[in-house]
Order: C-alpha cells, then sequence, then structure tokens
C-alpha cells in the first residue's frame, strides 16, 4: 500500500482530532454548490448556446458537410447533416442523395465487400434518416422522395455472415443468395426502431410503426405492425403527402 492510500485510510478511519479535522474540511469542500444567481447564468447559458450553435454551424457547413458531399455521386443540393461530425461508413459503396435531405451524423452506412457488383444507395428528394440508423447495402437501397426513417431502424440489405455454420466459422462472407434490394416507394415513414429485411418493397404512403419488423412486402398506404409486421388498416387516400422539415 503506498503512502498516499495509507494517509486516505487513516483521515477516512482515524478518530485523531487531526484526521477529523481533515475529513471534515474534504466533506465541506467537495459538497460545495455554486449560488444560482438566475439573471447572470441564464445570460452566460444563453451566450453559451449562441457560441456553441454558431461552432457547430460553421463546422457543419465548411468542414463536415464538404467531406462528406466528397464521398457522394451527384451535388446532394441542400443537405442537412445534423448532429456534428460524420455518418460512418464502411465498404464499397455508392451513395446518390437527392436535394433537401436531412441526415443524422450518427447514422451507418454499409455497402458488401463481397459482391460482384458495388452497392448503391439511392435516395430520392426531401428524405429523412434519423440517429442511429443503419443502412446496410447489399445491391441497391432505394429510398423515394419524403421518406422518413425515424431513429435506430435498421435496413438489412445483406446479413454479413453464410447460413452454414462451417463457412461461418471459417470467416467466409455471405453467399449472393442472402443479399436482397430494398426499395422504401415515396412517403413511407418508419417508425423508431424499425427492421426492413431485403427483399421487401414498402409502398407508397405506408407507415410502419415503431418497433416492426418488416419481413414482406407491403402495398401502398398502409399502416403496418408487428413482429413481422402486418396490416393493420387501410390508410385515408386524401392523406397529403409530408412536407418538408
Amino acid at each position: 500500500m503506498s503512502k498516499v492510500q495509507k494517509l486516505k485510510r487513516w483521515v477516512k478511519q482515524s478518530q485523531h482530532p487531526l484526521a477529523r479535522l481533515i475529513h471534515g474540511l474534504y466533506r465541506l469542500v467537495s459538497g460545495f454548490e455554486m449560488p444560482v444567481i438566475r439573471p447572470l447564468h441564464r445570460m452566460l447559458y444563453v451566450g453559451y448556446q449562441a457560441a456553441h450553435n454558431f461552432a457547430a454551424w460553421l463546422m457543419r457547413v465548411f468542414f463536415w458537410t464538404p467531406l462528406f458531399k466528397s464521398r457522394l455521386s451527384g451535388a446532394a443540393k441542400g443537405l442537412n447533416l445534423y448532429g456534428g461530425g460524420l455518418p460512418f461508413m464502411s465498404g464499397p459503396l455508392d451513395i446518390e442523395i437527392g436535394p433537401g435531405c436531412r441526415i443524422s451524423t450518427q447514422t451507418t452506412f454499409t455497402g458488401r465487400w463481397s459482391g460482384q457488383s458495388r452497392p448503391q444507395l439511392i435516395c430520392g428528394k426531401n428524405v429523412g434518416i434519423g440517429w442511429q440508423t443503419t443502412i446496410a447495402v447489399g445491391r441497391t437501397v432505394r429510398l423515394g422522395d419524403n421518406v422518413r426513417i425515424a431513429g435506430r431502424a435498421f435496413l438489412a440489405g445483406y446479413p454479413g455472415h453464410p447460413v452454414d455454420p462451417v463457412d461461418r466459422a471459417a470467416g467466409l462472407p455471405d453467399t449472393e443468395d442472402q443479399v436482397k434490394d430494398i426499395i422504401l416507394e415515396s412517403d413511407v415513414w418508419l417508425g423508431t426502431g424499425c427492421v426492413v429485411n431485403g427483399g421487401v418493397t414498402i409502398g407508397q404512403g405506408t407507415i410502419v410503426a415503431a418497433g416492426s419488423v418488416v419481413t414482406k412486402s407491403l402495398p401502398p398506404m398502409v399502416l403496418a405492425a408487428g413482429v413481422p409486421a402486418k396490416i393493420i388498416r387501410r390508410l385515408d387516400e386524401e392523406i397529403v403527402p409530408c412536407a418538408a422539415q
């Protein structure tokens, strides 16, 4: 035991007046709270928020967004890359993003590295992709105009491992028959935590409730929910497609 540790134990356990004094002073100092002077601290808080937001805006406009766009095919005009930093990207992947899209920087984009063709992610205009969403592209994932994907969703275009346990243990990649396209048509809305399996097409205007797992294609303009997702009801066909946020 070091001398410092012995001293700490002595201060905590000893009944010596000096040890009690040091222990009391420590508790007094460690429990100190700065009194809140509301007008002053409110002003400081507002100033801090303004400075923080301005610095974040500068980094987003002049650094993070241009870096991300350099990885894309096309201009991605009006892209709002929110949250600070860059989305995580791995594997070979061509990404095409339409105008007016909003993407969380906590998003993950992955492309299957062992395929015969280069995976493609194609986003239409005014697409929103939420926090901690993962889009795994086997061959093609296509998101139509005005698609909304809430946080922690997972679009699984490829599994990453083969079904055969021997091949899996040997570190072999998934097989071509396991890889499927995913298509979300215009105005689709995926709730928080949705999973969409490969080979699925979700029709225009359909809403998938939070936590659902979509294993089969869904028609347009329905509300679906559950594991696996099933149609709950038809939606009013007069619903106006979602506007830009």
